[in-house]
């Protein structure tokens, strides 16, 4: 048999070619990256300000109290708020370099960044309570800059740098067992040393300047509520923050 020639209405089978796959996700997830990073990098210029406020708060709470002969330059170090705001210069410092390098936090930063927190916000609260009873004592306390740096301004800002980071570390509840034992070791050793020079820092630790100790003891209590409100609520708003979660990702971590 000849073969069959195709006619002019024969026409050969029709090949569709597949339309390429969307690559839109892939395309737009190096442009949430770099976002995520260009916000977190906003975040280490803000914790490299804070730093250097701290320093700044440091050097000119210092060159204060030497305008007062009488007061022992030495003794500015034993304020619960200079340790702390050490201790927060370092936390600033840390939390920079992480969030110029890395997405998310490491968990041990966060810990620290939480003591550091809770420790510079009661500082604050305390200050401001001392100053507002100070009208009911007979005497004022001024409130240059480098306190109100060091206990208003730095405190505030720390706490919208907690509560607005998303790439903070989740903590567990057992965090709050870290709260109070530096609060603690600070008070006992204040109250020796205090029997020792004649010298407190804060009027409430003063047995001459309280009613009794009981009166102590209640300020005492009340801070301890604070550290551990405090500590609590940055705690919560760890578990709580907003995290952006891959497509597809359906799985929940569980609760600590």
């Amino acid at each position: 048999m000849g073969a069959q020639a195709s006619g002019p209405g024969r026409t050969g089978p029709t090949v569709r070619e597949s339309s390429p796959p969307r690559e839109e996700p892939q395309a737009r997830e190096p442009l949430r990256a770099r976002r995520r990073l260009t916000l977190r990098s906003s975040y280490g210029i803000g914790r490299l300000v804070l730093a250097v406020a701290g320093i700044i708060g440091l050097i000119g709470n210092y060159e204060y109290v030497l305008l007062f002969p009488t007061f022992a330059a030495y003794n500015v170090f034993t304020y619960f708020t200079v340790q702390s705001a050490i201790a927060a210069v370092v936390a600033f410092v840390l939390g920079a370099i992480v969030a110029f390098r890395q997405e998310k936090d490491p968990q041990w930063l966060d810990l620290f960044r939480a003591l550091v927190t809770t420790y510079i916000l009661v500082s604050g609260i305390v200050f401001l309570t001392i100053v507002i009873q100070s009208s009911s004592r007979d005497y004022t306390i001024e409130v240059p800059w480098p306190s109100q740096v060091l206990h208003f301004y730095i405190p505030t800002i720390a706490l919208l740098d907690w509560l607005t980071d998303t790439g903070k570390a989740r903590l567990s509840w057992r965090f709050l067992r870290w709260i109070l034992p530096y609060p603690m070791a600070w008070g006992v050793f204040t109250l020796v040393r205090g029997s020792f020079v004649g010298w407190y820092p804060y009027f409430f630790l003063d047995p001459a300047q309280v009613s009794g100790p009981l009166e102590t003891v209640l300020y005492c209590l009340i801070a301890v509520v604070l550290f551990l409100g405090i500590a609590a609520v940055l705690v919560a708003t760890s578990r709580l923050s907003w995290r952006p979660r891959p497509r597809g990702d359906r799985t929940s971590s569980m609760p600590n």
